[in-house]
């Protein structure tokens, strides 16, 4: 279908509920960085591929090298994908302008759909209005809640970042933090500090904010812990990303710091953490479902002119709380990839 032909539901007053439940098919290994196969196929689907005629689909993300995050986003797509008889092709770019590069070559490949993040999503609107110009549907993932509906994407799937922020700092107050610093690790990424925002809103002690350098952990950890060596009254480090949070367990015992350390994010690794008692606890927004719902949603939209939230609201994949309550429960999926 294409979606130059089709009218767009008009707007609602009231919040649309989007409820949906995924299979979880794993189709293959991903890889450990972004970009590294550009092509995903689905021959180790088991069993319900669709019949529909072959389609290509371009998933875009702004994955920094190393980031495994990234890996659990692509592994619900690929499982979408091959069920959905979709050609994959994954790509990514931290950097915004390589990222909306990366658009302009799904466009030029002539995908039948992009699902994009949009980490920061200046630098992509004038490429996506191409996309849209072209007859492609576009559908916003992971981040960009916000500006989704403005640059005209058809569907979104991700984490209301401001109301996972709240929720965290609620948490915060919950097991009697006092001083918090909140270190983001990509400067310029709404997402972030929107969470960075959001625990700020609702945390009743002292929210500071440390920028690092992601795409560095060396530096990451001696900022970490030069910030700790001086303020020793900080007692909890709040990290944005999963692989971040280990790291900074590491700068609190080289500083002799006190301070304990809870996330944003999961992964096997992080379960594990858990579990021993590293780290307290972690927000959880369902990468997996995040890639499974955008790649499906392109399907379903190709396919029978769905619009998941009437295109109108986003489908949130998030927060979710694990602790050492229900840490058990979703280890067995975090040792899949799946979680």
């Amino acid at each position: 279908m294409d979606r130059s032909s089709h009218i767009r539901p008009r707007r609602i007053a009231s919040f649309v509920a989007v409820a949906a439940a995924a299979a979880l098919t794993l189709a293959g290994c991903s890889s450990g960085s972004g970009g590294k196969k550009s092509e995903e196929g689905g021959a180790d689907a088991s069993a319900g591929k669709a019949s529909t005629p072959r389609m290509k689909v371009a998933l875009v993300t702004h994955q920094a090298p190393g980031d495994t995050f990234w890996d659990i986003v692509r592994k619900g797509a690929e499982a979408a994908a091959a069920k959905d008889n979709v050609d994959l092709v994954y790509s990514a770019d931290p950097n915004a302008g390589s990222q909306a590069t990366l658009v302009q070559n799904a466009i030029d490949q002539k995908v039948d759909g992009i699902a994009v993040t949009l980490a920061k999503p200046d630098a992509l609107k004038a490429v996506i209005a191409k996309a849209n110009e072209a007859g492609i549907p576009v559908v916003g993932l992971n981040s960009g809640l916000t500006d989704w509906k403005e640059l005209d994407l058809l569907e979104f799937f991700g984490q209301d970042e401001s109301v996972a922020g709240e929720a965290f700092g609620k948490k915060l107050n919950e097991v009697g933090a006092s001083n918090a610093v909140c270190v983001i690790h990509e400067q310029g990424n709404v997402g972030l500090t929107q969470r960075c925002d959001g625990v700020k809103k609702t945390f009743e002690g002292k929210t500071q904010i440390l920028n690092v350098n992601g795409t560095d952990m060396p530096s990451v950890k001696s900022t970490i812990t030069a910030k700790l060596k001086q303020d020793s009254a900080i007692d909890y480090v709040v990290t944005l990303g999963a692989p971040f949070a280990p790291t900074a367990v590491q700068s609190v015992g080289d500083a002799g710091s006190k301070a304990k350390v809870a996330t944003f994010d999961l992964n096997k690794d992080l379960t594990k953490a858990i579990q021993a008692g590293d780290i307290q606890f972690a927000v959880d927004q369902q990468p997996y479902l995040q890639g499974y719902l955008a790649v499906d949603g392109l399907w379903l939209y190709k396919n029978n002119g769905n619009y998941s939230g009437g295109g109108e609201q986003p489908v949130l994949t998030g927060p979710a709380f694990v602790d050492k309550s229900n840490v058990d429960a979703v280890s067995q999926y975090a040792a899949k990839g799946t979680r």
